[in-house]
């Protein structure tokens, strides 16, 4: 007698307690879903925001020539492009700037940001 018996309510109950856990996985899984692409949402309009303040700035302060001029830096030398629009607009906002940069102090600026060249020479022997 050292059997149990097999108790067809015990089996059915735990194909429903079975059946309520993946459920509940399953609803816990999509609210992280949700939240995940909340969370990523919300990035995304707060990095649209910040650039199209940061471009709005840079129309405010600078010459239609020095845009022109940083856009194709911008192409070719994306890193300095991004920290002279940094400086340019840390000048705006500190109130130093008394006129729109200009396409000849634009290039000033880039000669003090860009590293010096380096010279290379080739000998031939």
């Amino acid at each position: 007698m050292g059997r149990e018996s097999w108790d067809p309510m015990t089996a059915n109950d735990d194909v429903e307690l079975a059946e309520l856990r993946r459920r509940r996985l399953q609803e816990i899984q999509q609210m992280q879903q949700g939240a995940t692409q909340n969370a990523y949402s919300a990035q995304q309009a707060e990095m649209e925001r910040r650039d199209s303040e940061r471009a709005e700035i840079l129309r405010r302060v600078l010459t239609p020539e020095a845009r022109e001029r940083l856009g194709r830096i911008r192409l070719a030398k994306p890193e300095v492009a991004g920290s002279v629009e940094q400086q340019v607009i840390a000048l705006a906002a500190s109130g130093r700037l008394q006129r729109p940069i200009d396409d000849a102090t634009l290039r000033a600026l880039l000669e003090r940001i860009s590293p010096e060249r380096r010279e290379i020479k080739i000998t031939r022997r």
